[in-house]
């Protein structure tokens, strides 16, 4: 099924003269050396990506899970509306992986919450359980040819497909 994603993906970016490139040499070529994720996204945050606002997406949890660990620079994020088609793609630039500690999110706050148009108190006071935190600064934001995925769990961060393990041994 998640095959099918990235077939979807090639044919919606195909247009995309410098994203169909990169797609092809970075995941459809075997062996994939970037992996693909899908990122859930709700309004006003949608909107915030594509007009460029919104520069580091976040997730936060309560237990360890994706993108924790296993995000990259150079992976490439699918947009997909809540409920919605996805409707982009871009790249992953920076990843920063914390340990959520009270001080943590003050310092998270601090230090990227203009980035992460997180402006609004009740966004920090919504993740004061959270254990864990990934921000990823996103670029190379494309709006692409809308297209419906067959997704029905309540997962707001997917992996579609993972870049293979012996280059991630080289890259580290």
């Amino acid at each position: 099924m998640k095959s099918n994603w990235i077939e979807r993906t090639a044919n919606a970016i195909k247009d995309l003269y410098e994203w169909a490139t990169y797609f092809h040499e970075n995941v459809v070529k075997v062996p994939p050396c970037v992996s693909v994720h899908l990122g859930i996204f709700v309004e006003p945050y949608l909107g915030y990506v594509f007009d460029g606002t919104k520069t580091v997406e976040s997730r936060f949890s309560v237990k360890r899970c994706d993108p924790f660990g296993v995000v990259n620079t150079g992976d490439v994020l699918l947009i997909k509306e809540a409920s919605g088609p996805i409707k982009g793609i871009c790249k992953i630039g920076n990843v920063w992986s914390y340990r959520v500690e009270p001080e943590t999110l003050v310092e998270l706050q601090t230090r990227f919450q203009e980035a992460m148009c997180a402006e609004d108190p009740t966004f920090w006071n919504d993740r004061l359980d959270a254990g864990y935190a990934t921000l990823m600064q996103i670029s190379n934001v494309s709006r692409i040819q809308p297209f419906e995925i067959d997704k029905r769990d309540r997962r707001g961060w997917v992996v579609v497909k993972r870049r293979t393990r012996q280059l991630q041994l080289w890259d580290e």
